[in-house]
């Protein structure tokens, strides 16, 4: 055991009082245990408190940032274009209903005629062949329309123009017959063709048409001159290409040579003409009165004719109050017929004028009645330039 160092004398502490201190002896010195085990004071500490539970957080309500401006491209979409739409539908709806009403109203203010004549006639044959008349009526002109289109006072009704379309299993055929063709007619012996038409209207001329052809006539479409302007204007004109300058006081016609647009009243002097015609006469203007007809077609049918409101009613107004059908046409054949006047041209169609064998306008006794018999037999197919040319002479 190590030895307590001594403790200095005279009351001198001991040396090493400074690390064992003087607690727990008496202020002598004496009476104590050298030895005992000192107790180090201990510093009294505050009570301990029990933890207390910390109450849950309350969620503040977190600032709003102010709003940035939302970009256009982000916004919502406003239901103005909803409503739009909706106006937008019915407007087509309207529209879809204009387009199926007008011609049905139209319809209403036909007229018709018979032409199918009494007695024996071709059997059916395939195929629809229609017969249109250009009729050269002055009734229900004015003096001054009269002179303002050249028509002159001629009593009487005579055909000015004869044409067969037919339509089948192979390309349409538009053909002319010059009205000044000699053919036999029925009770009156061998004169000119729209002579038939003044003796017997509708019915004579296509029982002379079916006795001297073979041909079935199905369905029959005439026009009147007044009439033909008005159609021609419905359309907004059409376009012309004549071969050489034309002036005809007699037509009220003055035109320039090359393409260019006509109005109704140009486009009739045009088809009418014949004092310009150098050698050809009827024939030449059988020729122009096709290309009229054509363009008048091709015109019906454009886009132009159903998106413009105003000129889609006035074509049918104008072509049901100056066209006459024949008795049987119906809103959806007159339809056929009006497309079928589209496709006679270029590799649509055949526009010819019927066989002749000289300018005397007699019919080809080899060549007519083979353009006759592919019609019968609706096999255009076959029709080739030997028997289908402009001016109906062989090419």
């Amino acid at each position: 055991m190590t030895e307590r160092p001594p403790t200095g004398g005279d009351g001198e502490k001991p040396p090493y009082d400074w690390l064992y201190g003087a607690q727990g002896r008496p202020a002598d010195g004496t009476g104590a245990d050298p030895d005992a085990t000192r107790r180090i004071p201990v510093q009294p500490r505050a009570p301990r408190q029990q933890p207390q539970p910390t109450p849950s957080p309350q969620p503040q309500p977190r600032p709003t940032p102010p709003l940035a401006p939302t970009p256009p491209s982000a916004r919502r979409p406003r239901r103005r274009p909803r409503f739009r739409l909706r106006y937008l539908l019915l407007l087509l709806v309207l529209w879809l209903i204009f387009l199926v009403y007008t011609p049905f109203h139209a319809w209403t203010k036909i007229s018709e005629s018979g032409f199918e004549p009494k007695g024996e006639r071709p059997a059916e044959q395939p195929g629809t062949t229609y017969l249109m008349v250009g009729s050269d009526s002055r009734a229900g002109l004015s003096a001054e329309e009269r002179k303002e289109l050249g028509t002159g006072n001629a009593a009487g009704q005579r055909t000015d123009t004869i044409m067969m379309l037919h339509t089948g299993s192979g390309p349409n055929l538009l053909m002319s017959i010059p009205r000044d063709s000699l053919v036999e007619v029925p009770g009156y012996g061998t004169t000119k063709i729209n002579a038939a038409y003044a003796f017997g209207g509708p019915k004579l001329l296509t029982q002379t048409i079916e006795q001297n052809t073979g041909i079935r006539v199905d369905h029959y479409v005439e026009i009147g001159i007044g009439g033909f302007v008005d159609l021609v204007d419905a359309v907004g004109g059409i376009e012309i290409c004549p071969k050489m300058a034309m002036d005809d006081p007699q037509a009220n016609l003055k035109v320039k040579k090359g393409c260019q647009e006509a109005d109704g009243k140009t486009a009739l002097g045009y088809a009418r003409s014949r004092k310009l015609y150098t050698g050809l006469g009827d024939i030449q203007r059988a020729q122009a009165q096709r290309e009229v007809v054509s363009a008048v077609g091709a015109e019906v049918l454009s886009p132009w004719s159903v998106l413009n409101p105003l000129r889609y009613w006035n074509l049918n107004m104008a072509a049901t109050r100056t066209v006459e059908f024949g008795k049987g046409m119906s809103p959806v054949r007159a339809g056929l017929w009006a497309m079928a006047m589209t496709r006679v041209n270029g590799k649509d169609g055949l526009t010819c004028g019927v066989p002749i064998s000289d300018l005397s306008v007699r019919w080809d006794a080899e060549r007519a009645p083979r353009m006759f018999q592919a019609i019968i037999d609706d096999d255009t197919d076959r029709i080739g330039k030997q028997l289908c040319s402009p001016s109906g002479l062989a090419s």
